[in-house]
């Protein structure tokens, strides 16, 4: 389901992750409505542009703060430790090269 939504409305559910709806206007997601998620934030959908464009101003702060969380976990993501150990200078992994 979608977590985090702004709508008013989906804060009062209990069950958001059974109620998948626009954030902008509300419109549940259906056969006939496909629901596209932010691609920044991917906490909230929404059902056209035009209700991502209305709803924007509310959601922009939230949107920056959660896309920076998501970058960072990316970001900072530890390697996987090769057999030949770290950089006694930088500290990284070394990489791992195929043998010729």
């Amino acid at each position: 389901g979608v977590v985090g939504s702004t709508m008013s409305g989906a804060e009062n559910l209990n069950d958001r992750s059974t109620m998948i709806c626009c954030a902008g206007c509300g419109i549940k997601e259906g056969d006939d409505i496909k629901l596209r998620t932010c691609t920044a934030c991917k906490s909230v959908r929404y059902c056209s542009v035009k209700c991502q464009k209305d709803h924007r101003p509310k959601h922009k702060r939230q949107c920056k703060k959660r896309a920076a969380e998501l970058w960072d976990e990316i970001l900072f993501k530890q390697p996987e430790r090769s057999h030949h150990g770290d950089c006694p200078i930088c500290c990284l992994p070394l990489p791992i090269y195929k043998e010729k």
